[in-house]
């Protein structure tokens, strides 16, 4: 007789599943996979899947806003690609959820968070911008709650999710994290938010704010009026430099103007790192830091290696190294787009 189905606990994995996936990933001495073997693993997604990740700290920031943190700023296999912020506004219909996490693994193991604050339904996801670490995990989201669940991003996230950047951001978290986000798919944005877009869901006022190019060009902050609470998406970080291969400093710091002018004294909310009230007052001396001193060497006549050791040793700037993730691998980086920036205002 053959045994009928056993119980598992719901985070196992087949074990046949588990072996092609462990075949795949190893390699010679646990290489990362080859772009051939990303894209077959990729298209098996629905047999060979990551693991689950971990539960991770959950904070209450107001009445209506809860925060699934991530301590990391950057996708390891050790992280599982948890690297960003997940954000719960808890209405009297249900929740919105701002911005899913990198992988629909890192999506489901929110729900489970979520469901140790409250039973209502998600209702809607907002996702601030076009960078994977914030959308892949709408997949989980829109398992959960059918296909139907409104999406909402700026159009230009909105484009670029359902193309290039959609199919790019998966193979590139897969790479990161050798393996750990397969069997994520991509789920588009459905519904598109511009300035000023108000939504209301029963007792809870969403406003939408979007100043022109900041971290990109297609970025969302989301007000929760009633708690006087401001997700930032990307716009500004805490303890991480914000990447700007995409952005503008200038854009970023007229976005900070924009923001704390309809907004005074909110709590300001990051895509990585932890809230603060101060986070737009710190990120600005940051910013400005960069760029004002890279500003100066270009009207100055100086190269790009002059103007780095200008901002290095500018007390305002480096008072961040060293509470700030990936400073010795990245400012380098930070300071030639600055750079390149402030040649082009000066042209």
């Amino acid at each position: 007789m053959r045994p009928g189905p056993q119980p598992h606990h719901p985070h196992h994995r087949p074990q046949r599943r588990n072996f092609l996936r462990h075949t795949l990933l190893a390699g010679v001495g646990g290489a990362l996979l080859s772009p051939p073997a990303l894209q077959f693993a990729s298209a098996a997604g629905d047999f060979i899947r990551g693991p689950a990740v971990p539960d991770q700290p959950l904070q209450r920031l107001s009445p209506r806003v809860a925060l699934v943190f991530a301590p990391d700023g950057f996708p390891t296999p050790e992280n599982l690609g948890m690297m960003a912020n997940i954000v719960f506004v808890i209405t009297s219909v249900g929740v919105v959820v701002l911005d899913t996490g990198a992988s629909v693994q890192i999506g489901e193991m929110a729900l489970r968070r979520l469901r140790t604050l409250t039973d209502r339904p998600v209702v809607a996801v907002v996702n601030s911008h076009y960078h994977g670490d914030h959308f892949l995990g709408n997949d989980a989201f829109v398992q959960a709650a059918g296909p139907a669940l409104p999406i909402y991003a700026h159009p230009a996230a909105r484009e670029l999710i359902q193309g290039v950047a959609g199919s790019s951001w998966r193979s590139m978290m897969e790479r990161w994290t050798q393996g750990a986000s397969l069997g994520t798919r991509v789920v588009a944005p459905n519904r598109e938010a511009q300035h000023g877009l108000v939504l209301r869901f029963g007792d809870t006022t969403l406003r939408f704010h979007h100043h022109g190019r900041a971290h990109t060009e297609a970025d969302l902050c989301v007000e929760v009026v009633e708690d006087r609470v401001v997700y930032v998406g990307d716009v500004a970080m805490n303890g991480r430099i914000a990447n700007m291969d995409d952005g503008s400093y200038l854009g970023t710091l007229k976005t900070f103007d924009a923001l704390e002018a309809a907004v005074p004294g909110a709590l300001w909310v990051p895509g990585h790192g932890q809230p603060s009230k101060q986070l737009l007052v710190e990120q600005r001396e940051l910013f400005a830091g960069i760029y004002g001193q890279c500003a100066a060497a270009v009207k100055a006549g100086e190269d790009e290696a002059q103007a780095r050791r200008r901002v290095l040793a500018y007390p305002p700037v480096a008072a961040h190294a060293a509470r700030t993730q990936g400073w010795e691998n990245n400012i380098g980086k930070y300071i030639s787009l600055a750079y390149l920036e402030a040649e082009k205002e000066n042209f």
